[in-house]
């Protein structure tokens, strides 16, 4: 299934900001390739950068979600943006959200600025040669 398709099979008053966001992620983050996919169990936009899952976007029963992997590599960016997006629902990895309120788009814009700047890669790699130097 396309991107496009996953957001118009969504209900009327999510298509907005999944799209927007989409949006945003694709053109903030230009490591990344999108595809809808399977994630947890749920179905949503899956975002890789070389080949490592960075971000992915779903539409859940009772609300949204954007996962970010790279909030949860990062104490400091998962509290300044749990700050920021107070009425938002920050899990360990993931932001949970209901509309465009608890989400506004600005922020999102500078949450995905600065975690496009963010190697996964790199920092899987750093941890391999940590536990491997132990």
């Amino acid at each position: 299934m396309s991107i496009t398709n996953y957001i118009s099979k969504q209900p009327s008053d999510r298509k907005e900001i999944l799209s927007s966001i989409n949006d945003i992620i694709l053109t903030t983050d230009k490591t990344i390739e999108a595809t809808v996919g399977t994630m947890m169990g749920k179905e949503m936009i899956l975002y890789k950068s070389k080949g490592i899952f960075k971000y992915g976007l779903a539409s859940i029963k009772n609300y949204m979600s954007l996962h970010m992997m790279p909030i949860y590599s990062s104490k400091k960016l998962h509290e300044k943006y749990s700050a920021l997006l107070s009425k938002a629902s920050f899990q360990k990895g993931c932001i949970n959200f209901k509309n465009q309120d608890e989400m506004p788009l600005k922020i999102v814009q500078e949450l995905l600025e600065e975690t496009a700047k963010i190697d996964l890669l790199a920092i899987m790699e750093e941890y391999k040669q940590r536990k491997k130097a132990r």
